[in-house]
């Protein structure tokens, strides 16, 4: 069944490009396409995306555009897309030689959401650790964020799953432009919002880790704006789920895992800053979404409602 598009944004990778191709170039015959978009590079990058076209005309569609980052890139591929299901990959990292072959099964049982794990390498595909997380057949969106909520760190990385590509036309979900942390504003939602989603035990992507990939973040204006962005997310998060239906321990859940995000990003911000943040915490209520499950959850509870900055020197 050739009914999957693999999407590629790329942005100045001239270096890793190739490599991201050649990994779904030796399993071309078992998608419908392999869409490369160009998000603007100023180097090499369109030069070897048209090579690849040129030998694969048939299978792989190549569109140019401005530079407007990857939200805007993915957005793209998910509205241009043929196919029903679709995938992203990353133009700096690579798939399993045989990942589509083995997915192929559910995406023929009609399945939502096909989930697979991720291994850390280095540039010399040297494996520098394995990602693990909960193993499932299928259940109903809900449940599996239920299960994957506090358990995978990667649940929010759009390149981990086969999506139908309904769900995000039908509902009206997209990337959030323009934002940071736009991966962990919108997966959850597609999540909950499927029939049917299965959770394989299968690596099946390559996150490659370099010293330029592994994130820094020397800009405080940056970091002002990733905590104002999770700000941004959580809204948006409690505006989608009060046009469903969703089980309380759904809700519940959804707010805790944005709580916790947004008390991290809190822990960055300077001291003399926090004060603003804070009160725009206090005003969403978000300190409520905490729950104490025992004694010493009790207590951390009662120090974040009484003082925030105690509340932050406890967490990790």
């Amino acid at each position: 069944m050739n009914n999957l598009t693999i999407i590629i944004p790329a942005y100045n990778r001239e270096k890793t490009i190739k490599r991201a191709l050649d990994s779904v170039i030796g399993q071309i015959d078992e998608i419908a396409e392999l869409m490369i978009i160009n998000d603007g590079s100023t180097d090499a990058t369109g030069e070897i995306a048209e090579q690849y076209k040129e030998k694969y005309p048939q299978k792989i569609s190549y569109f140019e555009k401005q530079n407007e980052g990857v939200a805007a890139t993915r957005n793209f591929g998910i509205t241009h897309a043929k196919s029903d299901y679709i995938m992203f990959l990353d133009s700096d990292d690579y798939i399993e030689n045989n990942l589509i072959k083995q997915l192929e099964k559910y995406m023929n049982e009609n399945i939502d959401i096909i989930k697979f794990k991720s291994q850390c390498v280095n540039d010399n595909n040297e494996l520098i650790n394995k990602i693990d997380g909960p193993v499932f057949d299928s259940i109903i969106g809900q449940d599996a964020f239920n299960k994957l909520a506090f358990s995978d760190i990667l649940i929010d990385s759009p390149c981990l799953y086969i999506f139908k590509k309904e769900l995000f036309i039908k509902n009206d979900l997209f990337f959030r432009e323009g934002t940071y942390h736009e991966d962990f504003g919108l997966i959850p939602l597609v999540l909950i919002i499927a029939k049917s989603i299965v959770s394989l035990d299968l690596y099946g992507y390559y996150y490659v880790q370099t010293d330029n990939s592994i994130t820094r973040n020397n800009d405080y204006k940056k970091t002002i704006k990733r905590f104002e962005d999770c700000l941004l997310h959580y809204d948006n998060m409690l505006e989608f789920i009060s046009k469903f239906d969703f089980s309380n321990q759904t809700k519940q859940n959804l707010k805790i895992y944005y709580t916790n995000a947004i008390l991290l990003k809190l822990k960055l911000i300077q001291k003399q800053d926090r004060k603003q943040y804070i009160k725009e915490i206090k005003q969403r209520n978000i300190i409520r979404n905490i729950k104490a499950k025992n004694i010493k959850q009790l207590l951390k509870r009662i120090i974040l409602t009484v003082n925030i900055n105690w509340y932050l020197k406890l967490i990790k």
